[in-house]
């Protein structure tokens, strides 16, 4: 299919991305969450298992949760510093180099790929002279208030993404009831995560449900045989 029939084939309005963190940025994390959280709650005996086995199992599941949800958000922080530091590295090339050339190639090169393969040399000159007009403060950076909002973001998805899953482990008494509800929640979530994917980017949103639970699933077998 070209790319014009794919243009007229797909008429929607797509949904707008950015807010603290992407549709599948916020997606991704929540799966994350599931999956760890599962990962306990699947290898718990539920023939064997008391009620001081499960504590001991929402104990150990939440507490990891929050252990990577904190990893998460400050490797989140970590990488910010990192690709604003290397934007503003090739700012400073930019507002120095005498070679227009090699600064067009690092402007094509921070621009996303489908965009840069329009743009004509002389449309990349335009772009390295307006970042020539910017003032000296420009070229710094700092961490700003979104930045920590978005890292809180990150922590409490992959912890809060614990709590459907853990829940009927507090309330149903039976383990093996309790292990069943809480895989058909997790399920559920698994689904609904691939059909909202699906939604952001203009995919069959039942078979993409489908392919990322089973996805999921299979994540989740690998990480239990692999002793994760």
């Amino acid at each position: 299919m070209s790319t014009e029939t794919l243009v007229k084939s797909r008429t929607d309005d797509p949904r707008k991305a950015k807010r603290l963190l992407d549709p599948v940025e916020r997606i991704s994390e929540i799966l994350f969450g599931l999956i760890m959280a599962l990962t306990f709650t699947c290898t718990l005996s539920v023939a064997e298992s008391n009620q001081e086995d499960v504590r001991t199992m929402l104990v150990s599941a939440i507490g990891c949760n929050i252990a990577w949800g904190l990893v998460d958000a400050v490797m989140y922080i970590l990488s910010v510093l990192a690709y604003r530091g290397h934007g503003s590295t090739i700012l400073r090339f930019i507002a120095n180099s005498k070679d227009p050339e090699k600064s067009r190639e690092y402007i094509g090169e921070a621009l996303p790929p489908l965009i840069t393969s329009v743009l004509s040399e002389e449309q990349l000159e335009d772009i390295r002279k307006g970042l020539l007009t910017l003032p000296a403060d420009k070229t710094k950076f700092k961490l700003v208030w979104a930045d920590f909002k978005t890292a809180i973001g990150i922590f409490l998805l992959v912890f809060l993404s614990t709590l459907p899953v853990a829940i009927p482990f507090m309330f149903i008494h039976e383990p093996i009831l309790a292990l069943r509800v809480s895989n058909l929640i997790a399920v559920v979530l698994m689904f609904m995560c691939g059909w909202f994917m699906a939604g952001f980017g203009g995919y069959n949103k039942l078979s993409m449900a489908l392919c990322l639970t089973l996805l999921g699933v299979i994540l989740v077998g690998l990480t239990i045989l692999l002793g994760g």
